[in-house]
């Protein structure tokens, strides 16, 4: 069992006020500091019998460590005018338009973004959601028929945990994520997913599906290894 406690605050040799939340868990056996991966969000996590006083004194001495994961997250790129994420790994920047229209477009390397500014990033979400399906359908259904097995549906998602999933009922989840990524690793994931309506495993038979749709199997992962975590960068605003 666990149990969330009050939130406090981490100072940092630079002067940085992190927030720390501290949960207490039956299973701990020891006081525990993790630092997110994906959105650098930073926790405590205490055993039975251990005060916050305790782990809050352990942590402090696990400011160099805390700072150092910190930097391998990297900042926050908010969906804000004159961002730049990338589209299939190229840049594309955020452009605030005085159109009135609500719906964001895409004109070479510039996403024009009228309507309200307070509603901006949230537009710009839906718009690389939407995106990201209009690139990953047409890919899964192709794949899909090339072996045999229709998607019985396909869902964006905002997954921290994996890239894709295939249920056992053929339905295939992704993040949205990957349409930031190069298009390379896009194809690796669609593929490694629709290789699973044929092969609910990761056995040698699933890879070699996975290598007669996709032809960048190495590279892709290597890249999802290297850089997957930054993806998580845009649209976080700290």
């Amino acid at each position: 069992m666990t149990a969330m406690l009050e939130n406090q605050a981490l100072t940092l040799a630079d002067g940085r006020n992190v927030p720390v939340s501290i949960r207490r868990s039956t299973r701990a056996r020891r006081i525990l500091l993790h630092v997110g991966v994906y959105d650098g969000t930073v926790e405590l996590v205490l055993p039975p019998g251990a005060s916050v006083r305790e782990g809050l004194s352990f942590a402090r001495t696990q400011t160099r460590w805390v700072a150092a994961q910190l930097a391998r997250v990297g900042n926050g790129v908010p969906f804000t005018d004159g961002a730049i994420l990338p589209i299939l790994g190229q840049p594309v920047t955020i452009r605030r338009s005085d159109s009135r229209s609500a719906l964001p477009v895409l004109h070479e390397d510039v996403l024009l973004v009228g309507g309200r500014d307070d509603t901006l990033p949230s537009r710009v979400r839906r718009w690389v959601r939407g995106r990201a399906l209009d690139e990953i359908k047409p890919r899964a259904e192709r794949m899909g028929q090339d072996l045999g097995r229709a998607p019985a549906r396909i869902t964006m998602r905002d997954t921290r945990s994996r890239w894709g999933s295939c249920s056992r009922a053929g339905n295939l989840n992704f993040s949205w994520r990957l349409v930031m990524a190069p298009e390379n690793v896009l194809d690796y994931v669609v593929a490694h997913e629709v290789a699973h309506l044929r092969e609910m495993n990761h056995s040698p038979r699933f890879w070699a599906l996975v290598d007669t749709i996709c032809h960048d199997v190495t590279d892709a992962r290597g890249w999802l290894r290297k850089h997957g975590a930054e993806l998580h960068r845009y649209g976080r605003d700290g």
